[in-house]
């Protein structure tokens, strides 16, 4: 299957994931809302934040390790990033040169060319099919478990954390900022981190099993077991609110803590049975094994690499890929500061009130981002990661002409055009949501939530959101780019940039939310600045990887002039007819006036953009016809 089709196909699978896990999750959440307090929903997103700490820390650097490495250096090569070889079992020798010269120019740029083409000699040594395939999932696996002892870790760590000084600051404050007394905090808190604790853990249990999957690309599984365990999460987590609220039993947080557990539990047992199937039919183990490599490739890997134990860690570690992990760590805790940042400022800088009215507009708010934008990214990510890892650099002044003539290879000319093509889809649907988002939010929360939350500010809140989702998507693709195909000192230069982009965030949030009182609406404005810097620097690489690939990446003929006119023109106009004056009193008569002005904007959006929509309608039309 072409590289094209596989990732059009993942996209579509995730995105049909997430729509029916969002939606499931979205009617649980409007049926919870009747039983919950803004002071409920913000200790609650505490520990959310908490989870998805303990899980971001411990796997995201080895997920976007093993997709960029080979996990065995003696399993079949990494197939050059052409369309008709991507689908080859194995790669010729000169293939897999340039690859271990590409990865050189990486790690250590002082390696001469005859020990280039002895790695590239012994990487393609013959070797039995079976055996290798073999080796490379049980390296994956292996892999795998070591995201289990981070995330053990982890959860201790910053479980004792919180309750040590997290939830007594914000108590605290609430006391501060309060009048009256504030009301006690939610029964089973301490039970209730503990249980999102242990859930992370179960969650990680599947680990491996995950890795082992996204490394083939099955999508497939991936879907049933977050489909199931979506389903699973949401019966509990309603069922134990309801039946409480029945008998009058106040549980706090308690069932959302329930409601995790079974998620990891379902989660897990879906990949167990799937990871069991294939391993049953490659012959490897779901348990840490020695990975065996044969003795002569060994002793030439030792020699090469100046190491005893060759380039297995204990037999059972690829090292080359945990180097890069670590060098992602550091990374990776930055760039989950900056994401979940909000949070964290909403905790410090604001009491739990605030914080559940600014979980519920960002719980809406960010629907589309978890609907739409986290799958393609997860499969751009996969997708570029397989389809560029092997393309040459344009660097010697003989080639600048080649260069100036735009003439470089098929495979990074594939992926500029579908990464354009992403990028202008992307404008065109913030465009929307932009000119006619910010006047439906306040009465689309009215409807589904209640006056009772539109009256706390959350729905302008909701509508400061929609100014901020463009900049969600743009650096979401941007950035999954750039861990595609960042090299190891790439990295560690983002690292540095994400540093100064945190500083630059947290000057933002105490400007607009201390100095100038803007609450909520000036966290959004600050998670805005954070994620303008953050796309700038995205963009910069963006253009200077393919410049030194032979071709160029022209941001400005991205941007659709007559549909970003026309969206102005729209917001302008709804401004002008003080739709937001009726928006809480009336929400089914605003919601009106709105959708008649987005449907001329919708219908323009098509006459000026009918050329590219076309292009898009064909090249996805062919895309499955290659597939089939």
């Amino acid at each position: 299957m072409a590289p094209q089709a596989s990732m059009v196909r993942g996209a579509s699978l995730l995105i049909l994931l997430q729509l029916l896990s969002r939606l499931a999750t979205f009617v649980a959440n409007q049926l919870l809302l009747r039983f919950l307090t803004a002071p409920l929903l913000g200790v609650a997103t505490q520990l959310e934040v908490y989870y998805l700490s303990v899980l971001f820390f411990a796997r995201e650097s080895l997920r976007v390790a093993i997709q960029r490495q080979a996990t065995t250096s003696s399993s079949t090569p990494k197939t050059s990033a052409s369309p008709s070889a991507i689908a080859v079992a194995s790669a010729s020798a000169s293939a897999a040169t340039t690859t271990a010269a590409n990865n050189d120019n990486d790690h250590d740029s002082k390696q001469s060319s005859e020990q280039r083409h002895d790695n590239a000699v012994a990487a393609a040594a013959p070797l039995p099919d079976a055996d290798a395939e073999r080796r490379d999932a049980q390296a994956v696996v292996n892999l795998g478990y070591l995201a289990i002892l981070l995330g053990v870790v982890a959860a201790t760590v910053l479980g004792w954390t919180y309750l040590a000084y997290a939830a007594p600051a914000a108590a605290t404050l609430e006391k501060q900022q309060q009048t009256p007394p504030p009301p006690p905090p939610p029964p089973f808190l301490a039970r209730s981190l503990r249980l999102y604790g242990l859930a992370a853990v179960v969650e990680l249990l599947s680990e491996p099993c995950f890795v082992l999957m996204q490394t083939r690309l099955r999508f497939g599984t991936r879907a049933a077991a977050e489909s199931a365990a979506t389903l699973v999460r949401c019966v509990v987590v309603f069922g134990s609110a309801l039946g409480a609220a029945r008998r009058g039993v106040d549980l706090g947080v308690l069932p959302f803590a329930l409601g995790q557990l079974a998620y990891g539990v379902a989660l897990l047992l879906v990949y167990l049975v799937a990871g069991q199937g294939l391993a049953s039919s490659l012959g490897f183990s779901l348990l840490p094994r020695p990975v065996i490599v044969p003795s002569a490739q060994q002793k030439k890997q030792a020699a090469r690499n100046g190491e005893k134990g060759g380039e297995f860690l204990w037999s059972y570690f690829y090292r080359p890929t945990m180097s890069l992990a670590g060098s992602m760590m550091a990374q990776s805790v930055v760039k989950h500061l900056l994401t979940q940042g909000d949070t964290f400022l909403v905790s410090l800088l604001s009491t739990p009130q605030v914080q559940g009215v600014y979980a519920l507009a960002n719980n809406y708010g960010g629907l589309i981002a978890r609907l739409l934008f986290q799958p393609v990214e997860e499969s751009c990510r996969s997708y570029f990661s397989r389809f560029l890892s092997d393309q040459p650099l344009v660097r010697q002044p003989a080639e600048k002409e080649k260069r100036e003539k735009n003439t470089s290879s098929p495979a990074v000319q594939e992926a500029k055009r579908s990464l354009s093509t992403l990028m202008r889809l992307y404008i065109l649907l913030s465009a929307v949501v932009v000119s006619v988002g910010p006047f439906a939010a306040p009465s689309l929360l009215a409807l589904v939530a209640g006056r009772r939350w539109t009256g706390v500010g959350a729905g302008d809140v909701l509508g400061a959101y929609c100014f901020y989702i463009p900049f969600l998507a743009l650096n979401g693709l941007s950035e999954s780019f750039v861990a595609s195909v960042a090299s190891e000192g790439q990295v560690h230069r983002q690292s540095v940039w994400m540093g100064a982009f945190s500083v630059a965030f947290a000057a933002s949030a105490f400007l607009f939310m201390r100095v100038i009182p803007l609450g909520a609406q000036g966290l959004v404005l600050a998670n805005s600045v954070n994620m303008l810097c953050r796309i700038v620097w995205s963009v910069a690489f963006i253009k200077s990887f393919f410049a030194a690939h032979g071709t160029g990446f022209a941001v400005a003929e991205l941007v659709p002039t007559a549909t970003v006119a026309t969206s102005v023109a729209t917001f302008a106009l709804l401004h002008q007819l003080h739709v937001l004056d009726t928006a809480e009193a009336e929400p089914v008569r605003t919601l009106a006036k709105v959708a008649g002005t987005a449907a001329p904007l919708l219908l323009l959006i098509l006459f000026f953009e009918r050329t590219f929509l076309l292009e898009c309608a064909r090249a996805a039309r062919g895309r499955r016809a290659a597939k089939q």
